[in-house]
């Protein structure tokens, strides 16, 4: 368990025990042969913040995945993502995500506290990297300041942009509800949702993705 000595740091209950789920499932991935993808639901039981967690299921692997890739980079009911938000970013700049538009986004929902945070950040910074012209990564930290963030951006060498959610509930409820991290949304170089992950996905799963949208 993770603990911080700032009271107003420490996540919520709900999104604690959502990453502690998504931990134990990415561990159960390596073991089986499936991609392990979950919905969180938490309830709150008078002031106890207990959390339930449902929907577990196992979802088809990287060979039964190419199907549903072969069919259509964005399904026709593809709705869109709402861009209509301006964020501060480390330096306290207003960064309207609209301005990113005309690229495919990917847009990571994340904290430094987070350990399946943690795993997929290096495969992001790569991505970025490797498709730079037509791809921009944003990590979108839900609770952390700037002075957290700071140094495990540096520490992760990330290339692409981490926005501060503390306090910004409205754009975590314009793309959830999102009970856990990390939660990644693929958007369209036209804005639409076309794929998303409610938990740990490998870079091979997001890179497959990004390719079909270019």
């Amino acid at each position: 368990m993770v603990q911080n000595n700032e009271m107003d740091q420490q996540p919520s209950s709900k999104v604690r025990f959502a990453a502690m789920a998504a931990t134990v499932i990415a561990l159960l991935a390596i073991s089986v042969p499936f991609i392990w993808q979950h919905d969180v639901v938490a309830e709150r039981s008078g002031d106890t913040g207990a959390a339930i967690v449902s929907g577990m299921a196992p979802v088809a692997s990287h060979a039964d995945g190419a199907a549903e890739e072969a069919s259509g980079a964005c399904e026709a009911s593809a709705k869109p993502a709402n861009l209509d938000f301006a964020i501060k970013d480390l330096e306290g700049k207003d960064v309207k995500l609209s301005a990113y538009k005309g690229k495919v986004i990917l847009l990571n929902f994340w904290a430094t506290w987070c350990g399946p945070c943690k795993a997929e950040i290096p495969g992001f910074v790569d991505l970025q990297e490797k498709y730079k012209k037509d791809l921009v990564v944003i990590g979108y930290s839900v609770d952390d300041t700037a002075d957290k963030a700071r140094p495990f951006m540096a520490e992760y060498k990330m290339n692409y942009p981490v926005l501060l959610g503390l306090g910004r509930e409205d754009v975590q409820d314009a793309y959830g509800p999102i009970w856990g991290i990390p939660a990644s949304f693929l958007i369209s170089k036209d804005g639409k949702v076309c794929k998303r992950h409610m938990g740990i996905a490998p870079r091979e799963t997001f890179e497959k993705e990004i390719k079909a949208l270019l």
